[in-house]
């Protein structure tokens, strides 16, 4: 048998044992482990301790009209919600409202502006390359001009 302690399921097995809710079927394999294991036999220990520690336990008496004042205490409690309410509501109406109002024009100022696109600047490589085709650009006008303007003359 491998050691309950392992897992958490074989652990309810051996919490069962130690409470002694255990089937007899189990409780025979489970007792030849635990004699053999001492870290199975420490827990088992600890366990029928708390067990014998709570099954001593015993409340205090409860009064004959606890009920009664259960009850009248429900019925006295008021939500949190109210509370609340009724604690922070002028403070909310007279300071918090103006600043409420400003904070909200700032972000509605802040999310309507619209900046201007941002300008990537070209890579050197296109510059160059439209460099280029002006300057065969203006020869041609150039060469064209000049051819015209003598046959006009």
């Amino acid at each position: 048998m491998r050691c309950p302690l392992e897992t958490r399921e074989d652990r309810e097995i051996l919490v069962a044992y130690s409470a002694g809710t255990l089937n007899a079927g189990d409780t025979e394999p489970l007792e030849a482990h635990v004699q053999s294991c001492a870290t199975c036999r420490e827990f088992v220990r600890g366990q029928r301790v708390v067990w014998e520690a709570l099954d001593g336990w015993e409340g205090p008496p409860v009064t004959a009209d606890f009920d009664r004042r259960l009850l009248a205490r429900i019925e006295q409690e008021v939500s949190w919600w109210p509370r609340m309410r009724s604690r922070l509501g002028p403070l909310l109406i007279h300071r918090a409202l103006p600043v409420t109002a400003v904070a909200a024009l700032v972000v509605g100022g802040v999310l309507l502006e619209r900046p201007s696109p941002l300008r990537v600047p070209p890579s050197p490589a296109v510059v160059q390359a439209d460099g280029l085709n002006r300057t065969r650009w203006c020869a041609r006008w150039t060469r064209w001009t000049f051819s015209t303007s003598s046959t006009i003359r």
